[in-house]
């Protein structure tokens, strides 16, 4: 509660002083008796009792038509964020090799797992090294030989967190494989579809909530490129057309090791075929960045660094809006003083 004009609460002073002078001005009334004997044994009757109503009444109600005069007004504040954000789309190889170990947290992990942990502090933050991306859209796409959506662009993360946690590894040799490029073109896709539907949502918006700064593609890959429809550097080029960045994470290191395909076990040599200049290439040609990531920490740096590549700019507008409150104390005020006229004039009226 405030007022727009408080200074007017200072007449509120003089409402005991008018009172007083009013009850100066009134002439006292006196009946005329032959002995003051004749009233003895007589007890005050309750009009006599209240006859001081009238004038409390009139104090009050004279006291809040001076509370309307100051406009009582309620205030409910708000707080409005606009951000002009990133549009996100994870793009994570779910291939076999993908169950080979990665040093975590002191610990042997499949890649894999890492990798999901990882993901989630990038989204969510970790209250130390990432500070999560709150107000960006965020979807994730997976590949093995063939693309999947696994989460739509999204602002809200939580739903998005748990479908992490649902991807398995490719497991039957028919869907073994790694097609990034079919991964790529179907994370461009996705992210050029939802520029054009956020441009159409915010074409009659004065101060949109969320505008679209860039779109970036990150590639979680610990493969080489051997399947697939459109190759890594035509989804490149497909990128690069349509203003989108991609950020290349190379997972793993080179030293080999057996994975589980189709119920036997797959031997992969030192090196595993990874194509480290495919990455190389297809994130300078859109103006991305590439990383290797041999274990947990670094996997953080990767993203850390992708953090402070691609800025979220977010602002936050505070206002008050103010509903005036002067009717009900106007008109308690002056019902109180006609009220105590009337009780003044009839019921509890003097005489003489």
């Amino acid at each position: 509660m405030t007022f727009a004009s408080p200074w007017l609460l200072l007449l509120l002073l003089f409402v005991p002083l008018l009172a007083w002078w009013g009850g100066r001005a009134r002439a006292r009334p006196a009946v005329v008796y032959s002995s003051v004997e004749l009233m003895e044994g007589l007890r005050p009757t309750i009009r006599q009792r209240v006859r001081w109503l009238p004038g409390v009444m009139t104090m009050i109600g004279a006291s809040a038509l001076v509370v309307a005069l100051a406009r009582p007004q309620s205030g409910i504040g708000q707080v409005r964020t606009t951000a002009k954000g990133v549009a996100i789309s994870i793009v994570l190889d779910r291939s076999a090799s993908m169950q080979l170990p990665l040093r975590f947290a002191g610990q042997n992990m499949m890649r894999i797992d890492v990798v999901k942990r990882v993901f989630k502090e990038f989204a969510l933050g970790n209250g130390k090294d990432l500070d999560g991306r709150s107000e960006d859209l965020i979807g994730l796409v997976t590949f093995a030989r063939f693309p999947e959506t696994v989460c739509p662009l999204v602002r809200i993360h939580g739903t998005l967190v748990k479908l992490v946690d649902s991807i398995e590894l490719a497991q039957d040799r028919w869907e073994g494989g790694t097609a990034i490029g079919d991964g790529l073109s179907l994370a461009a896709a996705r992210l050029k579809k939802a520029e054009e539907e956020l441009t159409a949502q915010n074409k009659n918006e004065k101060n949109p909530d969320f505008q679209l700064k860039s779109k970036v593609i990150v590639l979680l890959t610990d493969g080489d490129e051997n399947v697939g429809e459109v190759a890594a550097a035509d989804a490149a080029q497909i990128c690069r057309e349509w203003g989108i960045k991609i950020y290349a994470i190379g997972i793993g290191d080179e030293s080999g090791g057996v994975v589980r395909a189709g119920g036997t076990r797959v031997p992969i040599a030192p090196g595993g075929g990874f194509d480290e200049q495919l990455m190389k290439s297809i994130t300078a040609s859109t103006g991305g960045g590439y990383w290797r990531a041999t274990d947990g920490e670094s996997l953080r740096r990767a993203y850390g660094a992708i953090d402070e590549l691609e800025k979220t700019e977010i602002e936050s507008i505070e206002y008050t809006s103010y509903e005036e409150e002067y009717v009900p104390w106007a008109a308690a005020g002056g019902g109180l003083i006609a009220l105590g006229a009337l009780l003044g004039g009839t019921w509890l009226r003097r005489t003489p």
